[in-house]
């Protein structure tokens, strides 16, 4: 396993950070078995969530039965539109609400990262990057940032945060991945900084030192594997909506041919050749995978050892 240290967070954290977001975690199920291995195989992050069903309550009851809070970095996030709703609730009381939830749900008293899991551009940043700052000095959240936040949202919050000296944003989860999302998958503005047009967000993050946690690693499925660049009938029966939507076009099948052909070369798998392209990138990111089957959590981590050049890594993207 690869660690990374980010500053102010206790335990070194895993490249390869567990997404619980997979539906026997969203459905509360005792999942001890699985995260018993994860664990045992070096991931000690896990991502989670308020709007991941009862997936941080199966994440809280494993922590109490292990007793291994101490040792586990916990990631989850708030402030999202509430269940068939698209009513932003970027708000300080949303934020606490949220929090307060999530913590009784994991049976904590703080979290490692947090993050407002969705944006709103008419909300002003000063009220919650203070909130968030309260919430840090009452020891209840470590370090904190946004998921689904533009990086340009995210320098207005720093901007103000710096100026009122206080703490600001260190941590970012967008989409991230070999391919590149065609449309915004789950509304509610989804941020994906893949692609040629998104080096611009790339380069502030490198500069600004603001830590990636990349969601939709292997691009919600599209990159896992699970079916060739050559059955595009085969891709849309097998992945949901949301994956179709996003990523279902012929650039990204493009893109999942030349990582067929590089896996082939390598004696590797797709989802590990799509994982290497991203855990390699100048930005240095986590990337959150989910799955249900340690099987698949196995093959994920072998991409941690595959080392691609500088070439390949161009050609897989660009071609």
């Amino acid at each position: 396993m690869e660690y990374k240290h980010i500053t102010d967070v206790k335990n070194p954290v895993s490249r390869i950070v567990y997404g619980t977001a997979s539906p026997a975690m969203v459905r509360g199920e005792n999942m001890f078995k699985l995260l018993d291995e994860v664990f045992a195989a070096g991931v000690n992050a896990f991502d989670t969530a308020r709007s991941y069903g009862m997936a941080e309550n199966a994440l809280g009851a494993w922590m109490a039965a292990r007793n291994n809070r101490e040792r586990v970095v916990v990631l989850t996030k708030g402030a999202h539109p509430l269940a068939g709703s698209r009513e932003p609730r970027v708000t300080p009381e949303a934020v606490r609400e949220d929090l307060e939830k999530s913590l009784k749900a994991l049976q904590t008293t703080y979290v490692d990262i947090y993050l407002l899991h969705r944006d709103d551009s008419k909300a002003p940043v000063g009220p919650l990057v203070e909130t968030l700052n309260e919430l840090r000095e009452e020891g209840k959240i470590g370090v904190f940032g946004g998921s689904n936040w533009s990086y340009t949202r995210i320098d207005e919050a720093n901007e103000y945060a710096y100026s009122h000296d206080m703490f600001g944003f260190d941590v970012s989860s967008p989409a991230y991945s070999l391919a590149v999302q065609k449309e915004d998958p789950w509304g509610n503005g989804c941020v994906d900084i893949s692609g040629r047009d998104h080096e611009a967000e790339r380069n502030w993050y490198q500069e600004k030192g603001v830590e990636v946690f990349a969601y939709a690693s292997l691009a919600h499925g599209f990159l896992s594997g699970k079916f060739r660049a050559d059955e595009t009938k085969r891709a849309v029966k097998t992945l949901d909506s949301f994956a179709v939507k996003g990523y279902c076009c012929q650039e990204n099948y493009d893109r999942l041919a030349r990582a067929e052909q590089l896996a082939a070369e390598k004696n590797a798998a797709v989802p590990q050749i799509a994982l290497a392209w991203v855990l390699q990138q100048p930005l240095a990111p986590m990337a959150i995978c989910s799955a249900s089957a340690i099987k698949r959590i196995q093959t994920d981590l072998k991409a941690l050892g595959l080392k691609l050049s500088e070439e390949e890594l161009c050609w897989l993207s660009d071609g």
